[in-house]
């Protein structure tokens, strides 16, 4: 079994903003199995399906960002899914809105989710979809960067984005991470191009 988490935080307020990529990304896949993702249980929404023939749970850790951890261990643990069988979808601030980078290991690269859920697992060895949102201006405050929204005029690329990102959580499902890094890793889409 395959535990493909988007990260996010919870609430009304927070729809639509960069840090909601995760779960914006999760929903986009949920869409394309079928899998409803309604499920309350150890500080997440979990919905369970299959993506080609292998068993997957979705999740929306609903700990808000910084502690997501508190979510992705537990569900981890109960149904007993090693590190490397998890996939984080995230946003990163160090890409480009429309770029993906997929990661088989390595460090949280200053992302407070994948910094907490690192703590929590006690290994890195998961993988990740880092989703780009844009790079920080130099003089905004990261905290207001993240729970802003993109520009109405690059909310296609955004999507595409996104989409693009689903595409390569199931690739890490179905074709394993070397195929899926040299197939997503280095890729930008503009809209309509």
């Amino acid at each position: 079994m395959k535990m493909i988490v988007g990260l996010g935080n919870p609430g009304r307020k927070y729809e639509g903003t960069r840090h909601n990529t995760g779960f914006e990304t999760l929903d986009i896949l949920a869409d394309r199995y079928g899998i409803r993702v309604n499920t309350n249980r150890q500080k997440g929404l979990i919905g369970s399906g299959r993506i080609g023939e292998e068993k997957v749970l979705l999740v929306k850790p609903l700990t808000y960002m910084n502690l997501s951890g508190e979510c992705v261990r537990p569900v981890a643990d109960y149904y007993k899914i090693l590190p490397e069988d998890i996939i984080v979808i995230c946003d990163d601030v160090y890409l480009e809105i429309g770029q993906i980078r997929v990661r088989g290991q390595g460090s949280a690269g200053g992302h407070n989710g994948l910094k907490n859920i690192i703590a929590c697992l006690g290994s890195s060895d998961f993988r990740r979809v880092r989703v780009g949102v844009g790079k920080k201006p130099e003089q905004m405050d990261l905290a207001d960067f993240v729970l802003g929204h993109i520009p109405k005029e690059r909310a296609k690329d955004a999507q595409a984005a996104r989409e693009r990102a689903a595409d390569a959580a199931e690739s890490l499902i179905t074709d394993g991470l070397e195929k899926t890094m040299n197939r997503f890793n280095g890729f930008v889409r503009k809209a309509g191009g």
